[in-house]
């Protein structure tokens, strides 16, 4: 099995960081997985973690009164999963579940926010990428929305 250390720098998310920053990651984190159907996430859970993931495909799914889960996007490897660990409440927002075994790199929300406080260089550099996975999850949830509400013709 590759070393947490190759792993995280060839992911897409950390790919191009600064070799001292993918170190401090790594301070953080460690490798998990998740077989089909376990959830790395539950909606209004505390959102301790932030997740790349190496392979699978995780759902993210949201709960709308009367219609259960629903699904708002979906992840494979290359993505990252969770910005809530450095948004306080901290809470999750959607539901995430592997749809197929799915091999992670676990960061923990908490050491990230120190690192991050204490090296305002890697805490920029998180938060751009972060403000892309943003985007991306906006724009999929917009786009989920629109089709949800579609009348048919």
């Amino acid at each position: 099995m590759e070393s947490l250390k190759a792993v995280l720098s060839n992911h897409p998310f950390v790919r191009d960081l600064d070799p001292d920053h993918v170190e401090m990651l790594i301070s953080c984190g460690k490798s998990a997985r998740f077989e089909q159907g376990e959830y790395l996430a539950r909606e209004g859970g505390p959102a301790d973690a932030f997740y790349l993931i190496e392979s699978g495909e995780v759902a993210l799914e949201i709960h709308a009164p009367h219609q259960g889960a629903t699904l708002v996007d979906k992840l494979e490897a290359g993505d990252a999963l969770g910005w809530s660990w450095l948004v306080g409440p901290y809470r999750w927002h959607f539901d995430a579940r592997a749809l197929r075994p799915v091999n992670v790199i676990v960061l923990d929300g908490r050491c990230l926010r120190t690192e991050c406080e204490m090296n305002h260089e890697l805490g920029y550099q998180l938060l751009k990428r972060l403000s892309q996975v943003l985007e991306h999850r906006l724009e999929a949830t917009r786009l989920r929305v629109v089709e949800l509400h579609a009348v048919p013709v």
